[in-house]
């Protein structure tokens, strides 16, 4: 077991070249935000803005769309016409990552699209890593037959209720080794998300965070989480990295925003202006 800590981190960090630009940096797919649920969308857009990749494109419903560029001015817009995702972006090997889930919904024609994005994933000739989170980890756990088709180097990030819809366990030991089982049948890293988060690879490699604390206990924090995830998954970061410096650059920033104003008084559109505190903690 291993402590996520800056002295772990501080060497994975990718420096910024002088003479570069934002093609260098990664452009991140983010699917998510249906129009009953554009929110999600929008918090995880605004924490992939903030993890140093240099494009990020939302691909969403016209609610979430407009919402998003309001608050987020940088993303780039890619507009699914219907009431949820029902359709793959074309021109996916634009993309360096892509992340999917945050307000996703759970019809049946989202079913599908996220079917048909997983077969069109895996048909490219480069593989392009994906964050599954939240609606997409539902559909998941409904349609495991979908679980072949995760693409190589990607990252599941389930709460324990979206876990329990994964695997199932009684004991700490149990579930330890089904979180193991998981990762070496999808080939993902599994961020399980809660109190001392804890980060498992297909290696056997099992992380603990550092960082959070129960101010994070608030509608939005995993959005937070997915956007900033992904977004460190296009810079360029193996799943291994994206994972242990997201958890803890995002617990960091929790840490910060309740030294500041109580764990009670901070919501999780303030965590995607704290995340600069964890980036500069690891400088």
């Amino acid at each position: 077991m291993h402590k996520i800590s800056p002295k772990y981190l501080r060497p994975l960090i990718k420096l910024r070249n002088e003479d570069s630009h934002k093609g260098d940096y990664g452009h991140l797919l983010l699917i998510g935000g249906c129009q009953s649920m554009p929110g999600a969308a929008v918090l995880a857009t605004g924490a992939a803005l903030k993890s140093g990749c240099g494009l990020v494109t939302l691909h969403s419903t016209a609610r979430a769309e407009q919402a998003a560029i309001s608050c987020f001015p940088s993303a780039m817009l890619s507009e699914d016409a219907g009431e949820c995702f029902s359709r793959v972006p074309d021109g996916l090997l634009r993309f360096t990552a892509i992340a999917v889930g945050p307000g996703l919904g759970r019809t049946s024609q989202t079913e599908e699209a996220f079917a048909n994005l997983l077969t069109r994933v895996k048909e490219q000739e480069d593989t392009i890593p994906m964050v599954l989170d939240a609606d997409a980890l539902f559909i998941l756990a409904a349609h495991p037959e979908l679980k072949k088709m995760i693409p190589a180097g990607s990252i599941m990030t389930p709460h324990e209720g979206e876990l329990r819809r994964l695997i199932s366990w009684s004991t700490p030991e149990e579930k330890e080794l089904e979180l193991k089982a998981l990762c070496l049948e999808t080939g993902c890293v599994v961020v399980s998300k809660g109190h001392l988060t804890e980060i498992y690879t297909p290696e056997g490699e099992k992380f603990v965070n550092t960082t959070g604390n129960a101010g994070l206990a608030k509608g939005g924090s995993g959005d937070v989480l997915t956007g900033l995830i992904g977004g460190l998954l296009a810079r360029g970061y193996t799943a291994r990295d994206a994972a242990t410096l997201g958890v803890w650059i995002h617990g960091r920033a929790a840490d910060a925003l309740t030294a500041r104003y109580t764990a009670e008084a901070y919501s999780s559109r303030d965590l995607i202006d704290a995340l600069y505190t964890g980036f500069k903690a690891l400088e």
